[in-house]
């Protein structure tokens, strides 16, 4: 009876040591999470005579638990490297289905999508139009390695400020070339349909008449339409036109010589002024950008990613999808820092990062593993200790067993 419960403490203590060794090897692989054995002792249930004298059969592993406490979140400057604060996992996929990790070391591969070191895709929450995402579907990551489309402008914002006491220019006849017909001027950069850049001109004429102004417009030094009156009131604000309900001037279209598309360019100045006596120019924006090749990728503390390109364009690609589980202890390990949904973990719980037991993402860190190794060798040094003070009670009950036998 001894060897049985002395081998079943040998057993149960080499498993504990498999665990402590298995946490130290680990201890600097990125988002592992911790073992712990846990240990019931054994009695006989088949006995119809059982009572408190009853002596135990051992010992056995009843449980190897995962600990999945928040691991130390480093800083790499890398900034497709992710690290979740709380609770949750990224969620990957590939051709075998969906996996769960907090390993978040990501990467491009050569087509633009955001895997893993097995290759396993990072996945989001589509972005919607309206700026929202589709929470109900799931898309993998890929980022537009290659150029860009460019985009045309077509509309055109300034706020500015003309001079209230400008005199009426000399030269009634307005040329962009003769100073003398025009009393301000400014510019912007403007792109046609193939991404070229042009220059797009307006120049404000002062009016006879009290508060009235005309402004015209070139593009690469060719007037575009005719000169749109602008009108002020007593407190120096524009009045806006009848239709449409801002200030908002359309002056035809400009055929640009590089074989892009015409262009059609609206032109807003809704919260323009004209007080004092200084030409101001407060903003100048356009819609349209050229060509931009991809120069980095964005993600917020709610998982929002962003790609940014040389042309100034921001464009969303998703949100993380962050998995939940209602008892993460049941989730069966993979290796590579992955997990699988088992009946025991529950149904996996998908959401955003910051919501409900969810918790934040940072970028450009990673989390460390949650393994201390100063708990681990204090449980090997214990599991060392019980190991050999089973090994010497097999020993003792050897000698014991010996002693028997040599009684005559």
């Amino acid at each position: 009876m001894p060897f049985r419960v002395s081998l079943s403490g040998l057993d149960a203590t080499s498993s504990a040591l498999d665990v402590v060794a298995n946490n130290i090897a680990n201890s600097n692989t990125t988002g592992f999470k911790t073992s712990r054995v846990n240990f019931a002792d054994v009695y006989a249930t088949g006995s119809l005579n059982l009572s408190s004298l009853q002596t135990g059969e051992g010992v056995t592993v009843a449980s190897i638990d995962q600990q999945f406490t928040q691991g130390n979140i480093t800083q790499t400057g890398n900034n497709l490297d992710l690290a979740i604060s709380g609770q949750g996992f990224f969620t990957l996929h590939d051709a075998s289905g969906y996996y769960y990790t907090r390993n978040g070391t990501f990467s491009v591969d050569r087509t633009g999508y955001v895997v893993n070191s097995q290759n396993q895709r990072l996945q989001v929450y589509p972005a919607l139009p309206n700026g929202t995402f589709n929470t109900g579907a799931l898309q993998d990551l890929q980022l537009n390695t290659s150029q860009s489309a460019p985009q045309a402008t077509a509309n055109i914002a300034g706020n500015l400020n003309l001079p209230a006491n400008a005199p009426v220019p000399t030269d009634a006849a307005f040329s962009p070339t003769d100073p003398l017909s025009y009393n301000n001027t400014t510019s912007t950069a403007v792109y046609d349909s193939l991404g070229y850049q042009h220059t797009a001109s307006f120049y404000f004429i002062k009016q006879p008449g009290a508060n009235a102004w005309n402004v015209a417009m070139t593009v690469d030094g060719t007037q575009v339409g005719g000169q749109i009156p602008l009108q002020f009131d007593s407190a120096g604000n524009i009045q806006i036109p009848p239709s449409p309900v801002n200030a908002s001037y359309n002056f035809g279209s400009y055929t640009p010589s590089t074989g892009a598309s015409a262009m059609n360019l609206t032109v807003d100045l809704t919260g323009s002024t004209q007080y004092g006596n200084q030409f101001a120019v407060n903003t100048v924006t356009q819609d349209g950008y050229s060509t931009g090749q991809l120069t980095t990728i964005n993600v917020d503390n709610t998982g929002v990613v962003s790609a940014k390109y040389t042309n100034g364009r921001s464009l969303t690609l998703g949100q993380l999808s962050i998995s939940n589980f209602p008892n993460p202890q049941g989730l069966a390990p993979l290796g590579h820092s992955n997990w699988s949904e088992t009946f025991s973990s529950g149904n996996v719980i998908r959401g955003t990062a910051g919501s409900s037991n969810i918790g934040l993402i940072q970028s450009g860190a990673l989390e460390t593993s949650n393994v201390d190794l100063t708990k681990e060798l204090v449980d090997m040094i214990t599991a060392q200790r019980a190991f050999q003070a089973n090994a010497q009670m097999i020993t003792t009950d050897d000698q014991i067993t010996q002693t028997i036998l040599q009684i005559r």
